[in-house]
């Protein structure tokens, strides 16, 4: 049984959006011209203190990527999303997003007096916007999870930003087995060598999850499957 789209959203290059991906649900993010950026923040819709933690999700995985199979971990040891399809096969954790001094200096000014509607935004700014619409500030402003793009650690150390990594079409797809709270910015990637400020659009859809569908995300760890338990005893 296919289920229909509860919602469906396309957020334009430069834009930003927040809602609740219920328990149950999954969201299928697609890049739609290729070369997307999507920065991502999780957090517990009714317990908002509690977030995604990227330094356990990575350690508890033992990956420095993210793609189908992971989990997305809180600081509380639970799953706020898991990844069960993705064509796009990597997805970076470490860039974080610019603000809007670093925008400034890599795009130029980019003021709205000129630009109207195609001002330079950034990423910063972008997620507080969508956090104040929950009651929240820039206190609880965490790392986000770039998702399309990719990032290589040489054996120095260094990080490498992997061009036109995604192409259009791809998408990834994130399980809820909790209630949680989705706030997301699509702009370019901090490290994205692109000379100009050009963000790409994603297509958001929300749908109904089959029953199993993250069983190869608990199964894939043992780590995962105590978060699953975590998560599950939310809930008892």
């Amino acid at each position: 049984m296919t289920h229909q789209n509860l919602f469906e959203e396309t957020v334009p290059g430069g834009g930003h959006t927040s809602f609740i991906l219920k328990r149950g649900q999954q969201l299928t993010l697609t890049d739609l011209e290729g070369d997307a950026n999507v920065s991502l923040m999780l957090l517990n819709a009714a317990q908002p203190s509690e977030r995604l933690n990227l330094p356990d999700t990575l350690k508890g995985q033992h990956t420095a990527r993210l793609t189908a199979g992971h989990c997305l971990v809180s600081d509380m040891g639970r799953v706020l999303a898991c990844i069960t399809a993705d064509s796009c096969g990597w997805h970076d954790p470490f860039g974080g997003v610019l603000n809007a001094a670093e925008v400034r200096e890599k795009y130029g000014a980019g003021r709205y007096q000129e630009l109207r509607n195609g001002f330079h935004r950034n990423g910063v700014d972008n997620l507080l916007v969508e956090m104040g619409k929950w009651n929240l500030d820039l206190q609880d402003l965490l790392m986000v999870l770039n998702l399309f793009s990719k990032v290589t650690v040489d054996a120095e150390g260094v990080f490498h930003f992997a061009a036109r990594h995604s192409q259009a079409g791809d998408a990834v797809t994130l399980y809820a087995p909790m209630d949680t709270l989705v706030v997301l910015t699509a702009l370019q990637h901090p490290m994205d060598p692109h000379p100009h400020y050009a963000p790409k659009p994603v297509r958001l859809a929300v749908r109904l999850a089959e029953g199993d569908v993250a069983e190869a995300c608990r199964t894939s760890r043992p780590e995962n499957a105590r978060a699953f338990q975590n998560t599950e005893r939310f809930y008892a």
